[in-house]
């Protein structure tokens, strides 16, 4: 009897301390998971705690794709519309493309955006992108309200109009700016799939 009840005083033990290292090692694999989302320095970043509750728009974009390139104006204007509502963050999402090919990229096309790297395609997922560019808009309680294109623009890969007669992602960010919901599906982007860099 003795040596049972001892048996199961050392058990006990072994089955504190694996629960401990179980719970301490949490916020271990939280960060390490989030860690595949940086800043151009390699630090952790999550947008969303980032915006403070405003409305978050992640656009996503190569380095090496046209077409998101020519929306770099489109882009800079759109983030300068409403800064104390909306919060931009571009996301490039290739593995290949380093810090410093993106501040160079970056310094090119006159992006003053936060630019965030995500090779494990994290916020890929979360926002359902499938191409540069591609926008997905997150309302203040962090729900994907809008995903797709910017624009009109572009009615095929090498096939662009004069100008845009459509302004999906302004609509969105204004309709989630004031708590409403778009209706209708979101419209697909035209441009470089994401699903070439894997």
């Amino acid at each position: 009897m003795g040596e049972r009840l001892q048996t199961v005083r050392s058990f006990s033990r072994v089955l504190f301390v694996l629960v401990a290292l179980c719970l301490g090692a949490a916020p271990l694999i939280s960060t390490s998971l989030q860690s595949f989302v940086t800043d151009l320095d390699g630090k952790p970043v999550d947008p969303f705690r980032a915006a403070r509750g405003k409305v978050v728009v992640l656009i996503f974009v190569r380095t090496d794709c046209p077409v998101s390139n020519r929306y770099a104006p489109t882009i800079q204007q759109l983030s300068a519309h409403d800064p104390d509502k909306a919060v931009f963050f571009l996301v490039y999402p290739s593995k290949k493309e380093t810090s410093e090919t993106i501040r160079k990229h970056e310094r090119e096309f006159g992006y003053t955006l936060a630019a965030l790297r995500d090779p494990q395609h994290i916020l890929v997922k979360q926002s359902q992108a499938q191409i540069t560019p591609e926008a997905a808009v997150f309302d203040a309680n962090r729900r994907l309200v809008y995903h797709g294109r910017i624009d009109n623009l572009y009615e095929d890969f090498g096939h662009a109009r004069k100008s845009a007669t459509t302004h999906e992602l302004a609509d969105a960010i204004e309709a989630a700016i004031m708590g409403k919901t778009l209706s209708g599906k979101a419209t697909p982007a035209v441009g470089c799939y994401i699903s070439d860099l894997e």
